[in-house]
């Protein structure tokens, strides 16, 4: 990564379920102040004040001020935000791939927790723990009426301790209680496989501190099995982003060395900086190159790029840098649009604040901020079309979000329609067994956009949308 940023912050480009993630740097004290806006800082002052001697009870001190800095905070922009002590652990924890719990990965189903996969080698797949598995009860607490992120809370932990879980298994039809020892969990945020001679698929799922390396061992595995390999499909599909630093290594994967990877431009000197595909913009300090060890095909093997509304940040800088180099041919749905970086400015030894200090710009200069990437090819969810694309919230749809900087918005009249239509289709869909349901899990041989990139790469036929267009930037309120 660049000097002039390496001193600025914890640079943070993804979005994970409205929390970023980042990269630990290091930071230094601001240079200057601005002169504080006097008059309005003793309105805050009396404000504080009549809370104190006129509500209907006390309040306690640190409380009001932690709500006033959270709300200066997070009124700028959905990504600003304001971390007190445990949100602070949390969202260290997203950043490096590793937590404390059992480790599953899990979604909803009628107002349970589903089990979509235990993640190999740990608790839970020790336990036995299989995919399809139903939640009814984390200790004593019935999950039905808990949100998701109150269940994940409840299973995670301090290492060493229990908790049990009430399992309901459909094919079995029977519950049964299993007790898991929580420890500390690795998340794999890279797969991939040979798809069929000479072609392989590669996915990633969120750029964490361990991606490169899950990577490039990937890679590796791939060619030993393919040393020929004709074509490969990298898998942003739904990867929220994540690390600066990981999305300058995968684009540095497959780019000449030293071309213009990403820009970022703020108020500040070290936030106007070019990342470049060389190592000094991407190794850790004191670390390796990792990608020293990939083969040189890697270079240039045929590749395409899949990508969707879920693809957000990090991935957009990768799949915005192999389509501007002309590496890649991207495919699939135009994407999220989040082109801001986030720096971490820690407050304390733990608390801190998550601040928008930049937009960045694909090598060709473009801000993709409320925008995303345009596909080269645009790509149907299914061969049906896109079922539930319109559900997926994108950069625009949040309140408060950064413009582009490059011209105004245009309001999308038909969004509303489109997603109430694909609400309908989702509880349509939801009451059919999952081997029936329209959209597969990626990677499979039922995966209609992988096999379009399959038929891409092959030189064949291509089943490109008929209804998809260019989404236009939206105008934004004031």
């Amino acid at each position: 990564m660049g000097q002039k940023l390496k001193i600025a912050g914890w640079v943070s480009v993804g979005v994970v379920a409205g929390a970023l993630t980042t990269v630990s740097l290091q930071t230094v004290a601001r240079g200057a102040m601005t002169p504080l806006p006097l008059e309005e800082i003793q309105q805050l002052s009396a404000v504080f004040g009549l809370v104190k001697t006129d509500y209907v009870e006390p309040v306690d001190d640190k409380k009001l001020i932690t709500d006033a800095i959270s709300g200066m905070v997070s009124s700028l922009d959905p990504h600003s935000q304001y971390f007190d002590k445990k949100s602070f652990k949390e969202f260290r924890e997203g950043t490096t791939g590793r937590f404390v719990g059992v480790g599953i990965e899990i979604t909803q189903e009628d107002g349970l927790i589903k089990i979509v996969s235990p993640i190999e080698g740990s608790p839970a797949f020790r336990a036995g723990l299989k995919t399809n598995d139903l939640i009814t009860k984390i200790d004593e607490t019935a999950v039905k009426g808990l949100s998701l992120s109150d269940s994940v809370k409840r299973m995670r932990g301090e290492p060493n301790t229990k908790v049990t879980l009430t399992i309901f298994r459909k094919d079995e039809n029977r519950s049964f209680p299993v007790t898991i020892v929580r420890e500390e969990i690795k998340t794999q945020s890279v797969k991939g496989k040979v798809m069929e001679p000479g072609y392989a698929w590669i996915r990633l799922s969120q750029f964490q501190e361990r991606t490169v390396e899950d990577f490039v061992r990937k890679v590796e595995d791939v060619y030993k099995q393919e040393p020929n390999l004709k074509g490969l499909v990298l898998d942003l599909r739904n990867d929220p982003g994540g690390l600066l630093d990981a999305a300058v290594a995968i684009s540095a994967a497959f780019l000449p060395e030293n071309v213009t990877v990403v820009s970022t431009n703020g108020q500040l000197a070290e936030s106007k900086a070019t990342y470049k595909a060389s190592p000094e913009f991407y190794m850790r300090r004191n670390g390796s190159d990792p990608l020293r060890r990939l083969p040189a095909a890697l270079k240039t093997v045929p590749l395409v790029v899949l990508v969707n509304e879920g693809s957000a940040s990090a991935s957009e800088i990768v799949a915005g840098a192999l389509q501007d180099h002309k590496r890649a041919t991207i495919m699939g749905s135009q994407t999220f649009g989040k082109g801001s970086v986030q720096t971490v400015r820690p407050l304390g030894p733990d608390t801190g604040i998550k601040l928008t200090t930049a937009r960045y710009y694909t090598p060709s200069g473009k801000s993709i901020q409320a925008k995303g990437i345009v596909p080269d090819v645009m790509i149907d969810e299914s061969e049906e079309g896109n079922v539930f694309a319109a559900l997926r919230m994108r950069e625009a749809d949040l309140d408060r979000h950064l413009g582009s900087g490059q011209g105004e918005e245009q309001k999308d009249e038909a969004r509303e329609k489109a997603r109430e239509e694909a609400r309908k289709r989702l509880e349509e869909e939801a009451k059919k067994p999952a081997a029936e349901r329209k959209l597969p899990e990626f990677g499979t041989d039922k995966d209609f956009q992988l096999t379009q990139a399959l038929n891409k790469l092959k030189g064949r036929a291509v089943l490109v949308s008929k209804t998809q267009t260019e989404r236009k930037e939206e105008k934004k309120e004031n």
